[in-house]
């Protein structure tokens, strides 16, 4: 009889062993990230706050048991590159895919995910359609433009410079720049010089100089990476001392820090509400998620900035879905999910994708910051929308 119990008792030790090798087994996600090129400074930023993510996360119950494991792909800054790596992986037929972290390679991205996966660009500058499976990262450049926009306005800066670059980031930025103005709230608002450059110009002093000459009280130059530099440097050489908002793409510490020498004297950028002190009185929860996302930083020598919260909220999200849903879940499971949750409390805020489809944030969890030389950090200078405080 007890020979007879061997083989029953073996079968359920290998049928164990085996059950516990597939639970370690990672649920893999990948990620599509420039982590070469000019686009690099976001790309790491936004790879080292997934890597810090997957610390967390493996603290927790994991997908089905299995510990969240995010993949690397680097597409170099280069939106055919992009291409390529999407097309190998959409082959294995993933549920869901995280990246890019521009708008040109998640626009190149995107027509590969039209019937899934899901595909979670980190890039605020894309638009995707209501109830695509394609979803995208904090806070609209519209409305990022439009709480800047109104900042300026109720602080009496009525003729504004606007100088934006030629790639795709830069040519949304220009649209929406004269969507906005047409609007009857900025009807005192007034475009005096308007100019635009190849980011990967040596110079931009020439369109500086014609912005310098038009007299204009506050200026957007709408760029990320080297470019912004460029313009940078050229409004310091142009003596040229007004007020001046960028994207919050430019909103990493690296930049400050590399930039510090000619950095405008009042710098603005148009953020969502990860910043560490601000705003006051969230909801315990969404509190509870930014101290989460800060003390996950603890101990690296990085400091957290808006591109850290790019990837953050986007894999958080990702995660909560394949939790509730299973790793069996599909990616048309996924975008269901994902199309109809509210009051999820993230760094950026609490999201709604049934009032923001594909987004979840809008111009409400805009808040515009001034950067500090002294702090070396961003002080929040507006209400929610923008509106200075008094």
């Amino acid at each position: 009889m007890k020979a007879s119990l061997r083989l029953p008792i073996a079968a359920v030790a290998a049928a164990l062993t085996f059950s516990a090798a597939y639970a370690a087994d990672p649920y893999n996600i990948d990620v599509v990230l420039p982590l070469t090129g000019p686009a690099a400074f976001l790309g790491k930023a936004e790879q080292i706050s997934l890597q810090q993510a997957e610390k967390v996360l493996a603290k927790g119950p994991g997908v089905g048991g299995r510990p969240v494991k995010f993949v690397f792909h680097d597409d170099q800054s280069n939106p055919q590159t992009a291409v390529q790596l999407a097309n190998q992986i959409v082959a294995a037929k993933p549920a869901v895919v995280l990246g890019s972290g521009v708008v040109a390679m998640c626009n190149a991205m995107a027509p590969l995910m039209k019937t899934g996966p899901v595909m979670y660009c980190f890039s605020p500058g894309v638009y995707p359609a209501k109830g695509s499976f394609m979803f995208t990262s904090s806070v609209a450049t519209r409305d990022l433009i439009a709480a800047q926009l109104r900042f300026f306005d109720m602080k009496g800066w009525k003729k504004i410079g606007v100088i934006t670059s030629t790639d795709a980031s830069g040519q949304d930025a220009a649209k929406n720049i004269k969507e906005l103005l047409a609007l009857p709230e900025f009807k005192e608002l007034q475009v005096v010089a308007d100019a635009n450059f190849n980011p990967t110009d040596v110079s931009a002093s020439a369109q500086i100089q014609r912005i310098k000459g038009a007299q204009p009280q506050a200026m957007i130059a709408w760029s990320t990476g080297a470019g912004i530099g460029t313009v940078f440097k050229a409004i310091a050489e142009a003596g040229l001392t007004i007020p001046v908002a960028t994207t919050d793409g430019n909103m990493t510490y690296a930049q400050m820090t590399q930039y510090a020498s000619f950095l405008p004297k009042e710098l603005y950028i148009p953020s969502p509400e990860w910043l560490p002190d601000e705003p006051k009185n969230v909801p315990a929860a969404q509190a509870q998620a930014k101290q989460a996302f800060l003390t996950a930083f603890d101990g690296t020598g990085v400091q957290p900035d808006a591109a850290s919260s790019f990837a953050w909220d986007p894999a958080m999200l990702v995660v909560t879905a394949l939790q509730k849903l299973g790793p069996a879940a599909t990616a048309e499971q996924i975008r269901a999910y994902l199309a109809d949750l509210t009051g999820y409390a993230g760094v950026n805020g609490s999201y709604d994708f049934t009032k923001v489809p594909q987004r979840g944030l809008s111009d409400a969890n805009v808040y515009i910051t001034r950067w500090s030389p002294e702090k070396k950090t961003w002080v929040v200078v507006s209400e929610p929308r923008g509106v200075p405080f008094k």
